[in-house]
């Protein structure tokens, strides 16, 4: 095989149109072969002779795409010092493009007898091995342009490859569960008909299926369990995997954006799929064992876990590091993603010990001039020591707002004692965020997660039920802040069914209207249900995925008309917080840009936060205090708003604000009543808002109410105006709920 020295730089396999390079980093390597496989599985190995900083690399002017390899490496083998070289295993090169086979948890895998870790066992693994795969690298992006849209603009959608579109009628079924089924029409036309800005994928980096799901006959489908940072997961292509992946995924976004659609990866850095000191030697294990992972101190025969899946990457040695740095930025020029959610992010900021907001590889992501362009959203928690980092992340990071998550479902199923902490939360919690320069969109917020119930089992369901995943119902949070509405699981009771359909309104309202960015799971737009299952992760079935036949199209007109008005009406999605506080107003001050309310229309005093009583508020959002500009370039200013939320069990009566506030208000989103249409009611006027329900009215003007007639205009509570002439009242100029006008 004809050889040349190469470069040390870039590392993996580059192809250039004549010839490939490759390059290895391995501090401990004694010696390294480049194993080349032809389409019989025939091995030739070449060794690297050149080796420049501990970079091992030759140039091969005879091998292009295609050409699937892998790596031995020879050097000690010593378990306790942390060494763990094993030529007999091939190695998976951390910086693969593409990577073709499976694993198939074969004996030769591990370099240890089963029942004996002590051992050494030298079985040659690469018939059980994925290999790398040379890709071609050259792709017409036709004129690709990303979106970019600003995180006050942003709507996230998070979703899964296979889970999203397995069971799409529309979609041939070679395609589905792979990006080309992403990609399809009838996936982006339902993004677009909710509004939807930015697609989040969960793991596409090519992750394994772990030996003990196998086992069971399960499979690891969400994929916390990358193996290759640079190659997007073979299974989820439909067109190959000696190269293909790359080609479809690239295809996919290209699409996506051309649809208006962003698309941000989860990504793993956290932990590898090589597991602890028992786990198998794949890739890193064996290429440089101490530089990739961290190891006790005092014992570097065990791997630091604060990720509990076995392992923690090594952020405190300048190749992990140069690691995670060159795949997220070949993510981004390569195949032109616009943003990562970061898995398990505080375990990135552990250099020592303790959760570092200063750590290395912070500093890197700042002063990075691609990376730190881009969305970077990070899960603010590990299971390690002070694990829990909401709040603390560094300026430029945004983070998923655990706490907004539970407040929203301890608020909305009745708990005593939490209205101040929900006012915290969806006014954009500026207790967490604002005391290190951040704004509202700091705050990603959700109510569910591919972690966890869905929407519909959030008001079904008061227990987890996970015995499919086999471990006795063990395994999932226990503690999910869900009530089942009245019954436990599936129910013929009419009312159940209606107040379960209404407390998904109330979830999906409130999300889309607080301050800060909202990410919705996929699927809680149509009803979808785990049958009480808050932890799918093994679940490779009808049970995960999307039942598109079952898609309940009230619910998604209902989503996408409450995104609509959050896209058309800015005072929704501040960029800066409100300073607006509960105390009194002197008589000639202006209105603060938010007033909370009582149910007789007051402002709420400091008193009425700390009652631990109270259930229901109302929120004036201060339109008047939003400034933009419109197409010509003049100064606009958004609408009043006015938005009521009641979590008892009964009816609450709201007096209105008075005139100052606005003449009059339309209703323009009524959770209990989702047909509801444009009623017009005066200021001072009663307003029942029924229980477990939220209220949504936009501020109406003089020529409002003289426009519409006395049915429709409401004095008191008694005067409804369903039986009033709603023509007159749209003609008036007043919104529409679920129309397409704001």
């Amino acid at each position: 095989m004809q050889t040349w020295p190469g470069q040390p730089y870039p590392l993996g396999a580059t192809y250039d149109g004549s010839g490939t390079n490759f390059a290895l980093f391995s501090e401990s390597a004694e010696r390294v072969q480049l194993c080349l496989f032809d389409d019989a599985g025939a091995e030739t190995c070449v060794d690297l002779v050149e080796v420049d900083a501990y970079v091992w690399h030759a140039y091969l002017p005879n091998v292009g795409p295609g050409q699937r390899y892998g790596f031995r490496v020879h050097g000690p083998y010593d378990p306790e010092k942390g060494q763990r070289a094993n030529p007999s295993k091939l190695l998976l090169d951390p910086y693969a493009k593409a990577t073709s086979g499976e694993i198939d948890w074969d004996q030769s895998l591990f370099s240890y007898n089963f029942g004996g870790p002590e051992s050494l066992n030298e079985d040659d693994s690469a018939e059980h091995m994925m290999k790398a795969v040379v890709i071609n690298p050259f792709f017409d992006w036709q004129g690709d342009r990303a979106p970019k849209y600003p995180y006050n603009q942003t709507v996230i959608y998070e979703a899964h490859v296979k889970g999203l579109t397995e069971t799409h009628p529309d979609i041939p079924e070679e395609q589905r569960g792979t990006y080309a089924a992403v990609a399809h029409p009838a996936i982006i036309d339902h993004l677009k008909r909710l509004g939807i800005t930015t697609l989040e994928l969960m793991p596409v980096h090519q992750f394994v299926n772990d030996s003990t799901l196998s086992e069971r006959g399960l499979s690891n489908y969400w994929g916390y369990n990358t193996l290759g940072f640079f190659a997007p997961h073979s299974r989820y292509s439909s067109s190959g995997d000696e190269g293909q992946q790359v080609q479809e995924f690239k295809a996919m976004v290209r699409s996506l954006h051309a649809a208006g659609i962003e698309v941000v990866l989860d990504v793993v850095y956290n932990h590898t799929a090589e597991g602890n000191h028992l786990g198998p030697t794949l890739s890193f294990k064996g290429i440089d064992n101490a530089a990739y992972y961290r190891l006790v101190d005092d014992d570097p025969r065990y791997y630091m876990d604060y990720t509990g899946t076995g392992n923690s990457l090594n952020v405190r040695h300048p190749h992990a590091l140069q690691l995670i740095m060159d795949s997220l930025r070949y993510w981004v020029t390569e195949m032109h993603v616009d943003g990562f959610r970061f898995d398990l992010a505080a375990t990135l900021a552990r250099e020592f010990y303790e959760v570092d907001r200063l750590a290395t590889f912070f500093e890197l992501v700042q002063q990075d001039p691609i990376v730190s362009q881009v969305k970077l959203i990070a899960e603010p928690w590990d299971v390690g020591p002070g694990g829990y980092q909401v709040g603390n992340f560094p300026p430029q990071w945004t983070e998923w707002n655990g706490r907004y998550r539970d407040t929203v479902r301890d608020f909305w199923r009745g708990e005593p004692s939490t209205l101040g902490e929900f006012a915290s939360r969806i006014s954009g919690s500026a207790d967490l965020y604002e005391h290190d320069g951040r704004r509202p969109v700091a705050s990603i917020n959700f109510i569910t997660a591919h972690d966890g119930f869905t929407l519909y089992d959030l008001v079904a369901y008061n227990e987890k039920h996970n015995d499919a995943n086999g471990e006795d119902n063990n395994d999932g949070e226990s503690h999910n802040r869900s009530w089942n509405s009245g019954a436990e699981g599936p129910t013929d009771d009419p009312a159940i069914i209606a107040l379960r359909k209404q407390r998904r309104r109330n979830f999906i309202a409130t999300l889309m209207l607080s301050q800060g960015v909202p990410m919705l799971l996929h699927g809680d737009e149509l009803g979808r249900t785990q049958q009480g299952n808050n932890n799918v992760y093994a679940q490779d079935s009808e049970l995960s995925w999307i039942d598109w036949d079952s898609a309940e199209e009230d619910l998604i007109e209902f989503t996408a008309s409450v995104v609509r008005l959050r896209r058309h009406h800015p005072t929704f999605r501040r960029n800066r917080y409100f300073n607006g506080r509960p105390v009194r107003r002197g008589r000639d001050e202006p209105i603060p840009d938010v007033v909370w309310l009582t149910p007789q229309g007051e402002a709420m005093q400091p008193e009425e936060w700390d009652s631990g009583f109270g259930k229901s508020v109302g929120m004036f959002l201060n339109g008047g205090g939003i400034r933009g500009r419109d197409a010509r370039g003049e100064r606009v200013t958004d609408d009043n708003f006015l938005m009521y939320f009641n979590a008892h069990d009964d009816v609450v009566r709201f007096t209105l604000p008075p005139d100052e506030y606005a003449p009059g208000w339309t209703i323009r989103i009524d959770t209990a009543d989702p047909t509801e249409r444009g009623d017009i009611y005066a200021a001072g006027a009663e307003l029942d808002v029924p229980g477990r329900s939220m209220l949504v009215l936009r501020a109406a003007t003089h020529e409002d109410l003289a426009a519409s007639t006395p049915s429709s205009t409401a004095s008191t509570s008694g005067e409804s105006s369903a039986q009033g002439d709603t023509a007159s009242v749209r003609a008036a100029g007043t919104g529409v709920a679920g129309g397409s006008n704001s």
